[in-house]
Formats: structure tokens, sequence, C-alpha cells
């Protein structure tokens, strides 16, 4: 019965979650940097905060603060004030000490907790997936679709996300892969904080439409 209504939030879904954004961003630079269990704790971390908007959406709070300047601006604020910070920590990135192996190095020095942050923070404060999701549940999803319905709607998001940049931090995290951004050194992590920073830039001049 709802099966049309499931492949039409699917589609869209794929088109936004492919588009690339602070989310691939993040999940490639921690698979480069730090190796496949890091990319994909952050890759983990994106797709449980989808929950978070997929909750809200559901409880109508997403429509409060589409609604209320002062919230979407904290919102867009804390979100951007994130991704300056890691993009600003990136661009600081000094060379490799010579005679170093920098994978083993970097491998080791991130816990999975802190590159499951790292993506659930990214996501969780993305301003822009606030309107995506509150637009997805009150436009594209009928509101009298059953409650449990659009909860099933909501996992299958999580779920379709997690996997998505799971494979994204697979892609990026195999040896041949890294060790093509290796050569370029401290100038990759350069590269992606001045991403990073364009980002949050980017969300800081977020209007609400």
């Amino acid at each position: 019965m709802y099966w049309a209504e499931f492949l039409t939030v699917a589609l869209i879904h794929l088109l936004a979650v492919a588009s690339p954004g602070p989310d691939f961003a993040v999940v490639v630079r921690e698979s480069v940097a730090h190796g496949r269990r890091a990319g994909t704790w952050t890759a983990l971390g994106v797709g449980t905060a989808i929950f978070v908007h997929v909750g809200y959406s559901l409880l109508g709070i997403g429509l409060i603060v589409s609604q209320s300047i002062v919230l979407f601006n904290a919102l867009k604020w804390l979100a951007a004030a994130y991704l300056l910070y890691i993009g600003i920590k990136a661009l600081r990135a000094g060379p490799a000490k010579a005679g170093a192996d920098q994978t083993a190095v970097t491998e080791t020095a991130r816990s999975p907790r802190a590159a499951y942050v790292a993506g659930f923070m990214t996501n969780g404060l993305n301003p822009k997936a606030t309107l995506f999701f509150l637009s997805l549940f009150t436009v594209v999803i009928d509101p009298h679709t059953p409650l449990l319905v659009q909860a099933g709607y909501g996992v299958y998001l999580a779920v379709a996300t997690g996997f998505w940049f799971c494979l994204v931090a697979m892609l990026f995290s195999q040896q041949r892969v890294r060790a093509g951004f290796a050569r370029m050194g401290h100038w990759f992590d350069r590269a992606m904080g001045a991403v990073l920073v364009g980002l949050g830039i980017k969300i800081a001049f977020t209007e609400m439409h």
C-alpha cells in the first residue's frame, strides 16, 4: 500500500546522500588519514545521526526549528563552528617526519569513539539535513501515513545512509588509494581542511526558506 511512497522517499534520499557534502568530506578524510576502521566508524556515526533528524521530524520539532530564526541560527552556527574547527585543524597539518611509517601511526592514533563522534556531529548539526528531513516528512510523506510506517522509513534512511558511507570508507581506505593520497603528504590533509572550512562557511550563510 505504501510502496510508491517508500520508493519516492528512497529515490530522493539516494540523490541527496550521493551528492558530496560535509558527511562525504569527513568520511573521506577519516578513511584516507586513519584507515578503514576509522572511516567505517565515522560512517556509522553519520548513519546514527539520521535517527536524530527522523525523531524530531516525527515529533514535529523540526517544524518548530524551521519556523524559529533563533533556533535555526543556533543550529547552523554550531554546525559551522564544528566544521571550521576540524577544517582548521586539518589545514595546520605539517609534513610527516622523514622515515616515519605514516599509515601505522595514523591508524592507531584515531579511536573508534573519536571517529564515530566526528561523523555523528557533522551530520547531526547540519541545518541542511534538518531542512531536508522536514521537507521529506511534511511534503513527500503523506501526514496520514501511520506513524509506524513513517518510523520504518526512518530506519531505512538511517541504515541506507550508514551503508552508503561504509562503501565510501571502504573505497577511500584501500591501500592503493591511501598510498596515492599519502604521496601528496600533508597537502591532502590541508586540501580536505580547506573543503571543510568552505562547507562550514557555506552552512553559516544558509538561510531558511
